[in-house]
């Protein structure tokens, strides 16, 4: 059996809690846990997005989406309405508060994604990221494939 500290999931785990330590403070620091940021970040990039959609689009399971969209909508940072096509679906977006607070962490995050480019390097970090990309697309074919 491969030693514990160089399997994948291990491996994988490691790094994603190095990064994390980078923009943790920065998320407390407007009150934000990482799943929130990955939602709000998420709606960022689309106009609005069906409640079903967003979960697969941040990895998060049903239960812990809703209590996050309560969360968000309660501080007013998201929005929620019923979908004209199918009443039992919800679409989610920003707000304009929502929006304003995304565009000020931005510069912020930005900035922690500049330092870990000058840590690691740029052609390595593209480099992780084709490589992570791959991973993720033959894996998932293969579980198409059956």
């Amino acid at each position: 059996m491969r030693r514990f500290e160089r399997s994948l999931p291990m491996s994988l785990l490691r790094a994603r809690e190095a990064v994390m330590r980078k923009f943790l403070p920065h998320l407390r620091a407007h009150e934000l846990s990482p799943q929130q940021w990955r939602v709000l970040r998420a709606l960022n990039e689309s106009d609005e997005l069906e409640i079903s959609a967003l979960s697969e689009h941040c990895y998060l399971l049903m239960p812990s989406l809703s209590r996050i969209i309560q969360n968000l909508d309660g501080r007013g940072l998201i929005s929620r309405r019923t979908a004209e096509h199918d009443q039992r679906r919800s679409l989610i977006r920003l707000t304009a508060r929502g929006s304003e607070l995304v565009a000020l962490m931005a510069l912020e995050s930005e900035a922690r994604y500049q330092h870990i480019t000058e840590v690691f390097g740029y052609g390595k970090l593209e480099l992780l990221y084709e490589l992570l990309d791959e991973l993720v697309e033959k894996l998932e074919n293969e579980d198409r494939q059956g």
